[in-house]
């Protein structure tokens, strides 16, 4: 069987597959979280934080360091509130560290 691959845009394989589009929509608002909060996290913090995956009312924020999610952990509830003012059904934020494999 000879079979013709041919390239598809991203736009046109998230409309093709349900399963995609749900994966392109969570990292949408997953983007979308992180700017409503950014305003509350201190300027020195910002670089060393990344949008993670949301799971239901969980959501996660990747962090750079250690002590960037111990000072993190801090803000969480003020965090946690905005985010339900601005509409989001929230009940927690996780933080998971990503460890950087550059040396």
């Amino acid at each position: 069987m000879n079979r013709r691959h041919h390239a598809v845009s991203l736009q046109q394989a998230t409309q093709d597959s349900p399963a995609l589009a749900r994966l392109t929509e969570l990292a949408r608002d997953s983007s979308a979280r992180l700017k409503a909060i950014e305003p509350l996290i201190p300027a020195t913090l910002r670089p060393a934080i990344q949008a993670g995956p949301i799971d239901g009312p969980v959501w996660c924020l990747l962090v750079s360091s250690n002590a960037v999610a111990a000072k993190i952990r801090q803000f969480l509830p003020a965090l946690e509130a905005h985010l339900r003012t601005k509409g989001w059904e929230i009940t927690s934020i996780r933080l998971k560290v990503q460890i950087s494999r550059e040396r």
